[in-house]
């Protein structure tokens, strides 16, 4: 009956440095054809390519305590770049298509921001950006999105001080500016949920970041208020429960003539964040999806009868199933963190559940531990280690579950190597093609335009294709594209409207068609375009 949440998930993540990774591709150096070329459209080829997968493919990039990003405190900015362009080139390598990025782990940010002083995951100083200056956020999308990536930013709403920070407070942050509003708790400090201008805070942070960055999703995780501090234990002691230290914020709600028990009305306290957030979302950028990566069990009352362990609605006030059957996310990654033999936290069993849960049929993505496959000369080989085979089988399961629905990994680390056989076994097996995010049909849609296709020649026998939205300027956020090398076809997606393409496949095929589409914020597919590449000797 064993359970870990992300805390416990810190002291069994490796921490490794990101390598270089080569860019998807490969193809074989040709000689330089002496030709024009050019493209002439071919409707008839649209519907020759093939049906595009659908399947939300994903990673979380976790930057508390640098377990994946920065690897360590004090890179330059240099370092941290090259870094972050390493995650999403093996991302790409990968054939993911989504990254969740922590921009904010203890009221602190990843960003430029008014609100919360810089994190000291970045520079180990808690309020010092980075130098010489960037944003972190801001070039993370651009560079995403230049891959054809989405990119999450990722939130924890009241965690204000993790256990293995080491930076003093910058003047600016919570603690300090408005230390009513910060409790500690156990080797942690913790923002008061109960506390409505703490609650508005945070609801604060996630609009500024909508309104000024171009990200595709605000996510939160499983810390609503904190998991449970125990004490004695010692002797004949029993071990007992710390209570969360909210007495004043209690004592003014009952003041107030509030009738809620001491339990309902923390869960309330959660429920209106969580509500506003969505409401905030939409009324902003429709487009922008809402997530939230809840602990895996749902509650003891509503479980199947096998499943057996923690509680979040009793210790974090969670009222999980409450938020999707009122339709207050719009994707649900609950972290299914335990082996399919697992027999009281059962991989399938919870997956089963939190899908009938669903009755606004939202997205329902399982969130995978990934980084407990065993890392590469691990001494002792942990006993809790997976083979690359429970990751690959869970995929599957999800699949077989809900086609189209998809799964995130935690974390991006495990996926950069060290990892015997796991990525060998993902581009083998689940990972063979690509696959693009599935559409979120209950939120609006972009008005998708035309578009067109230019090819021509260039050095070493590359081509150059130039995409171009009609009327010109307008905004077309990810192309789609299939290439035909002799009679098979590659999947590619990408946000940019100039690309180099081989023209020859590492078989030695030509190509010879290209068939184009674009995708609207929310995954909506336009109609495709078809061209034959002609080319002309000189």
């Amino acid at each position: 009956m064993s359970f870990l949440n992300r805390r416990q998930i810190l002291s069994l993540t490796a921490m490794t440095s990101v390598a270089a990774v080569a860019a998807l591709g490969g193809c074989s150096t040709v000689q330089e054809p002496r030709a024009s070329v050019s493209l002439r459209p071919a409707q008839d080829l649209a519907v020759l390519a093939p049906e595009a997968a659908r399947e939300f493919r994903a990673a979380w990039v976790a930057t508390v305590a640098n377990i994946d990003w920065p690897s360590r405190k004090g890179l330059s900015a240099a370092a941290q770049q090259a870094e972050m362009r390493a995650m999403l080139d093996r991302a790409v390598a990968l054939r993911l298509n989504a990254i969740i990025l922590q921009v904010r782990t203890s009221a602190d940010a990843l960003y430029a921001s008014e609100l919360e002083p810089w994190s000291e995951y970045l520079s180990g100083i808690q309020g010092q950006a980075p130098d010489p200056f960037y944003d972190p956020l801001a070039l993370w999308i651009t560079e995403a999105h230049a891959r054809g990536l989405e990119l999450h930013a990722w939130f924890n709403p009241f965690r204000a001080r993790q256990s293995k920070a080491a930076a003093p407070a910058a003047s600016s942050h919570l603690s300090q500016t408005r230390p009513e509003w910060v409790k500690s708790y156990g080797d942690q400090l913790w923002i008061d949920p109960g506390e409505p201008a703490a609650a508005n805070h945070s609801l604060a942070v996630f609009m500024d970041v909508l309104q000024r960055y171009d990200v595709d999703g605000i996510h939160i995780d499983d810390y609503f208020y904190p998991y449970p501090v125990t004490q004695g234990g010692q002797g004949e002691t029993p071990k007992t429960e710390v209570d969360f230290p909210d007495q004043p914020s209690w004592q003014r709600y009952q003041s107030a003539g509030g009738t809620l028990s001491r339990d309902d009305w923390r869960r309330s306290n959660v429920d209106a964040l969580i509500e506003r957030i969505y409401r905030g979302i939409r009324q902003t950028k429709p487009w922008v999806r809402f997530g939230i990566s809840p602990f895996g069990l749902g509650r003891p009352e509503l479980r199947p009868p096998e499943i057996r362990g923690f509680s979040q609605y009793h210790k974090l006030y969670a009222n999980v199933e409450r938020w999707v059957a009122e339709g207050w996310l719009d994707y649900l990654v609950p972290q299914l963190y335990w082996t399919i033999a697992t027999r009281e936290q059962a991989f399938a069993a919870l997956l089963n559940y939190w899908h009938q849960q669903n009755t606004q049929n939202r997205h329902v993505w399982a969130g995978l531990f990934t980084s407990r496959v065993a890392a590469e000369n691990a001494t002792p080989n942990p006993p809790t280690s997976w083979p690359p085979q429970e990751i690959t089988n869970q995929i599957g399961l999800v699949r077989a579950r809900a086609p189209g629905s998809g799964h995130v990994h935690f974390s991006m680390v495990a996926l950069m190597g060290g990892r015997p056989g796991l990525a060998d076994q993902l581009q083998a097996g689940p990972y063979a093609q690509p696959a693009l995010v599935p559409a979120t049909p209950w939120l609006p849609a972009d008005s998708l335009g035309a578009f067109k296709a230019e090819l021509s020649a260039q050095r070493q026998g590359d081509y150059l294709v130039r995409l171009e939205a009609e009327p010109p300027g307008a905004a077309t956020l990810r192309w789609v594209i299939w290439l035909r090398y002799g009679t098979r076809w590659e999947l590619h997606t990408t946000g940019q409207t100039r690309l180099e393409l081989h023209a020859r496949s590492a078989d030695g095929d030509l190509l010879n068609a290209l068939v184009v589409s674009t995708l609207d914020r929310v995954g909506n597919e336009s109609a495709r375009q078809g061209y034959r590449v002609v080319e002309k000797i000189l």
